[in-house]
């Protein structure tokens, strides 16, 4: 796996479209996730939480509609873009779905280059550094396209795992990322690395901010991780 790779769990219990979505966003480059009921669903977003949720309706166990309200409830998970998938097209519906916390909604049957436009929209939202934007935090710049940083203008040199940790780091400002979460988005979770190693990158990472005179961005929560801001 690609260390930071952008993660979609798809939720539908009608394996041939399951398997159809799998496959075509695995070809996108995304790393991705299945459950056939509403019960493994919830699961793997407590196990491996994805940046982007493709959630059917009408599922086993528990209602997509169900799920979306504990994913939205909880402040841990609610960051995740959930896009609703349906055969309901009733516009009481399409509000219904939206106003439980779907962050889009898509009508069955779809086009499947429609629902993998949708899914680069959602993740432009929420993994910006992803999709090659320029990710701006007070006077740092990082162009995630050109891989090149700058602080209050001058050249950075980063090596790649610091600069995968910035970008993760600049996505969010001011969220608090445990060594654990860091570990899953900038090395990736098929890859053992002791936690300290965190500690390490993020020490060469401040060294690098702070070289040419600014103060430290970064901030460290006793007992929690890492913010920037």
């Amino acid at each position: 796996m690609r260390a930071g790779q952008p993660h979609v769990l798809v939720v539908e219990d009608e394996p041939a479209q399951r398997e159809v979505l799998c496959y075509n966003l695995e070809a996108e480059g995304f790393r991705v996730s299945t459950a056939g009921n509403g019960e493994d669903g919830l699961l793997l977003v407590q196990e491996d939480p994805p940046d982007v949720m493709v959630l059917d309706w009408m599922l086993p166990s528990v209602s997509g509609i169900e799920i979306c309200r504990r994913i939205k409830a909880r402040p841990e998970t609610r960051a995740i873009a959930i896009i609703m998938l349906s055969a309901r097209s009733e516009e009481v519906d399409r509000v219904r779905g939206l106003e439980t916390g779907a962050d889009d909604y898509v009508v069955k049957p779809y086009a499947v280059s429609e629902l993998l436009a949708r899914v680069r929209t959602q993740l432009r939202r929420v993994r910006p550094s992803t999709v090659g934007q320029v990710l701006v935090h007070e006077d740092i710049e990082l162009d995630a396209e050109t891989h090149r940083v700058t602080r209050d203008g001058k050249a950075l040199k980063l090596g790649p795992t610091e600069f995968r940790l910035l970008a993760t780091l600049m996505e969010k400002p001011g969220r608090v990322w445990s060594r654990e979460q860091l570990l899953d988005r900038v090395w990736g979770r098929d890859i053992y690395v002791d936690t300290r190693t965190v500690d390490v990158h993020v020490g060469r990472l401040r060294k690098a901010l702070m070289q040419q005179g600014g103060g430290d961005p970064l901030r460290t929560v006793r007992g929690a991780g890492y913010a920037l801001g």
